[in-house]
């Protein structure tokens, strides 16, 4: 069962509720996701443990309604 882009974006801004976030659907299937979310919660944190933060906020969603998501997880100064 895929997960729309509305579906998405709301579990994303509910994690950050200051993020600018823009997904694209590289396979359109709703289930294949690249995720950019430019957040200051982001501040401080390694790579890894923005990954993290994001993979957390998709709770049990990921890997069971949605297959896979790709995140790019920047501060707002990162971003140009």
């Amino acid at each position: 069962m895929p997960m729309s882009a509305d579906e998405l974006r709301a579990h994303l801004t509910d994690a950050f509720p200051d993020a600018v976030i823009d997904l694209r659907d590289t396979a359109g299937d709703e289930d294949h996701w690249v995720a950019l979310v430019v957040s200051s919660a982001f501040e401080g944190m390694s790579r890894v443990n923005r990954g993290r933060a994001c993979n957390a906020a998709l709770k049990d969603k990921l890997g069971t309604v949605v297959h896979s998501v790709s995140f790019d997880a920047k501060t707002p100064a990162e971003v140009i």
